[in-house]
Protein backbone atom coordinates (compact mmCIF):
# COMPACT_ATOMS: atom_id res chain seq x y z
CA UNK A 1 0.00 0.00 0.00
CA UNK A 2 1.43 3.37 -0.99
CA UNK A 3 0.93 6.17 1.55
CA UNK A 4 0.62 9.80 -0.01
CA UNK A 5 2.71 12.89 1.20
CA UNK A 6 -0.76 14.30 2.84
CA UNK A 7 -0.47 11.01 5.10
CA UNK A 8 2.50 11.13 6.42
CA UNK A 9 2.66 15.34 7.47
CA UNK A 10 1.07 16.10 10.72
CA UNK A 11 -0.04 19.05 9.53
CA UNK A 12 -1.31 19.87 6.52
CA UNK A 13 0.14 22.52 4.16
CA UNK A 14 -3.24 24.51 5.10
CA UNK A 15 -2.97 24.56 8.68
CA UNK A 16 0.74 24.94 8.53
CA UNK A 17 0.03 27.98 6.25
CA UNK A 18 -2.82 29.42 8.45
CA UNK A 19 -0.95 28.88 11.49
CA UNK A 20 2.56 30.71 10.09
CA UNK A 21 0.18 33.77 9.76
CA UNK A 22 -1.23 33.12 12.92
CA UNK A 23 1.93 33.32 14.57
CA UNK A 24 3.11 36.57 12.96
CA UNK A 25 -0.20 38.50 13.74
CA UNK A 26 -0.06 37.52 17.54
CA UNK A 27 3.73 38.49 17.60
CA UNK A 28 2.75 41.99 15.60
CA UNK A 29 0.28 42.39 18.10
CA UNK A 30 2.24 42.08 21.02
CA UNK A 31 4.97 44.44 19.45
CA UNK A 32 2.27 47.14 19.03
CA UNK A 33 2.23 48.45 22.41
CA UNK A 34 6.22 49.08 22.46
CA UNK A 35 5.53 51.10 18.84
CA UNK A 36 2.37 53.10 20.33
CA UNK A 37 4.48 53.99 23.13
CA UNK A 38 7.62 55.04 21.01
CA UNK A 39 4.82 57.32 19.24
CA UNK A 40 3.54 58.90 22.11
CA UNK A 41 7.33 59.41 23.47
CA UNK A 42 7.82 61.59 20.26
CA UNK A 43 4.97 63.07 20.63
CA UNK A 44 2.85 61.95 17.86
CA UNK A 45 -0.49 61.85 18.72
CA UNK A 46 -1.29 60.89 15.50
CA UNK A 47 0.90 58.18 14.80
CA UNK A 48 0.24 56.61 18.14
CA UNK A 49 -3.63 56.45 16.83
CA UNK A 50 -2.40 55.18 13.84
CA UNK A 51 -0.84 52.17 16.12
CA UNK A 52 -3.82 51.46 17.48
CA UNK A 53 -5.92 50.73 14.72
CA UNK A 54 -3.51 48.85 12.84
CA UNK A 55 -2.97 46.73 16.50
CA UNK A 56 -6.88 46.72 16.82
CA UNK A 57 -7.56 45.52 12.62
CA UNK A 58 -4.26 42.82 13.32
CA UNK A 59 -6.34 41.44 16.62
CA UNK A 60 -9.60 40.73 14.52
CA UNK A 61 -7.16 39.23 12.10
CA UNK A 62 -5.67 36.92 14.36
CA UNK A 63 -9.28 36.14 15.71
CA UNK A 64 -10.31 35.43 12.04
CA UNK A 65 -7.25 32.80 11.28
CA UNK A 66 -8.18 31.06 14.26
CA UNK A 67 -12.01 30.35 13.65
CA UNK A 68 -10.86 29.35 10.18
CA UNK A 69 -7.99 27.27 11.46
CA UNK A 70 -9.84 25.55 13.85
CA UNK A 71 -12.52 24.81 10.74
CA UNK A 72 -9.96 23.39 8.48
CA UNK A 73 -8.04 21.24 11.50
CA UNK A 74 -11.77 19.92 12.29
CA UNK A 75 -12.80 19.41 8.23
CA UNK A 76 -9.41 19.42 6.48
CA UNK A 77 -10.60 22.17 4.59
CA UNK A 78 -13.36 25.09 4.04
Amino acid sequence: MTTTNSQTKPISDLEYDLLTVLQNKAQAVQMYDTYIQDANNAGSQPCAELLEKLKQDDMEHAQELRRHLQEVMQKGKM
